[in-house]
């Protein structure tokens, strides 16, 4: 690592000679001209790259390398690629951000590497580094100015709905997407819209309260956080989560402070905007008491436990972060581990067949895929289908299929197909962002198969409602 007063302060790199095996086989990022290196704020760290032993297992697990298929769009690629530019053979400029760009965050690439190869971090410490050292396009950077000025911040985004609403309800969104021609003149803004929700009322209110008393017996008092998107175009879910935890004996805090997780700068390399969201969430937390804090949205919820990590290097919060996060747990997570109390009633007249996806940030991130399962199974009548590659991202990976459509859309398609192929009458999703690009792909092909977070499930469950499916 470099050492210099100024922690931006970029090392310069030559590339050597053009025999160089690794210019050879990417002529891409040939030049002998001089580029500015990894700058010395927590550049990927090479002892964790040369764990790495170049295998290939990640390849046929890799999303985007399935899709583009090049090496230095796989985790293989991208890391021969971050050692390339430490040891000064690979400049870090636009040619290679953009393989590093192409990476979803899936972290599939984790849970197959057989060496234990710590692609998160890596990919996460290098993420910062593109950001501040790689000039984009106007275009890139508007867009990008849109979606961290506006997503990560509830009351801003629900302005933004207001004019949505009206686009809606008067019709004119039926009429852009009859022309066809949106997504053909501006690629990024018809995927934006393309998994626009429909925006109701309810999306402008705020209704539940600070505090929630359990029903019957209180066993756990626990914090709960609403997320972003969550809380605007899936208020369904987070009352849904309500009922089932107080139904469950726990009684429910939710601080009106909270904001964003800090997911989606974070994944993004939005350092500094990432780490002023997590603090106040932190802060928001603090006094409650909590004996655990409670999460319904996958990114948010591997965001959120890997708080330590990021605040690490902060003398005031790197404890608070610590304990923050050990108290973190995925709602499935939560119940499966305290067990169910409530009785539990059929959805449907008959045997209900539903398939659960998995999101990656759950599956991967966080090691959960038995729990949902294990869930959903004890409500009576369920009948639990597996679809073939469920292990493959979706392609929406926070706002992958706003920046990269291309390679998104085809992820979709092949999610919502192998989902559709198992014969099941619901889809059981526990991602907002999963949710909108699958019911996306679904209407694409023409489907109107249902689709629900298992906590909406549990709750019909739980207050003895029937669902259509």
């Amino acid at each position: 690592m470099q050492t210099s007063e100024h922690p931006l302060e970029k090392t310069t790199a030559k590339i050597p000679a053009k025999d160089s095996n690794f210019l050879r086989q990417n002529p891409h990022l040939n030049s002998t001209e001089e580029y500015p290196g990894f700058d010395s704020q927590n550049p990927p760290d090479p002892n964790l790259i040369n764990t790495c032993v170049h295998c290939g297992f990640c390849l046929a697990t890799c999303p985007s390398y399935r899709v583009i298929g090049k090496e230095m769009d796989s985790p293989r690629g991208r890391i021969y690629l971050m050692d390339a530019i430490n040891n000064s053979e690979a400049p870090l400029a636009k040619t290679s951000a953009q393989h590093f760009d192409t990476c979803l965050g899936c972290l599939a690439c984790v849970s197959t590497c057989p060496s234990g190869v710590q692609y998160d971090k890596l990919i996460s410490a290098t993420r910062p580094q593109v950001e501040r050292n790689v000039p984009r396009n106007l275009g890139d950077r508007l867009l990008r100015l849109l979606i961290f000025n506006l997503f990560p911040y509830p009351n801003r985004l629900r302005l933004f709905l207001v004019p949505l609403f009206v686009y809606q309800k008067l019709g004119v969104q039926t009429l852009v997407r009859s022309t066809g021609l949106l997504p053909k003149i501006f690629p990024r803004l018809g995927a934006m819209e393309s998994i626009l929700p429909e925006i109701t009322v309810a999306s402008f209110q705020d209704n539940l309260p600070t505090v929630i008393p359990a029903k019957g017996e209180k066993r756990y008092r626990v914090g709960m956080i609403l997320g972003c998107v969550q809380r605007l175009f899936f208020k369904s879910v987070n009352e849904a989560t309500v009922r089932v935890l107080t139904a469950n004996g726990c009684e429910v805090i939710i601080p009106q402070s909270q904001g964003c997780c800090a997911a989606l700068p974070e994944h993004q390399g939005q350092t500094n905007q990432a780490h002023t969201l997590a603090k106040q969430m932190i802060d928001s937390f603090e006094e409650t008491g909590v004996d655990a804090i409670i999460i319904n949205a996958a990114g948010c919820g591997h965001t959120l436990k890997e708080y330590g990590h990021m605040l690490q290097d902060d003398p005031e919060y790197a404890e608070k972060a610590q304990a923050f996060s050990a108290k973190v747990k995925d709602v499935q997570e939560f119940l499966a581990e305290v067990g169910l109390t409530a009785p539990l009633s059929p959805l449907t007249e008959g045997e209900l067949t539903l398939v659960y996806q998995d999101a990656c940030h759950l599956l991967h991130g966080q090691k959960i895929s038995q729990q949902p399962r294990q869930l959903l199974q004890q409500i009576p009548g369920v009948k639990l289908r597996e679809p073939i590659d469920a292990a493959l991202c979706c392609g929406s990976a926070g706002v992958y299929n706003l920046l990269q459509p291309e390679v998104a859309d085809e992820l979709g398609q092949q999610k919502a197909e192998n989902l559709l192929n198992t014969g099941a009458t619901l889809i059981a999703s526990a991602n907002p962002g999963c949710s909108l690009q699958i019911l996306k792909h679904l209407k694409l092909k023409g489907e109107s198969i249902a689709l629900k977070h298992p906590m909406e499930l549990l709750d019909c469950s739980i207050r003895g409602e029937k669902i259509n499916a």
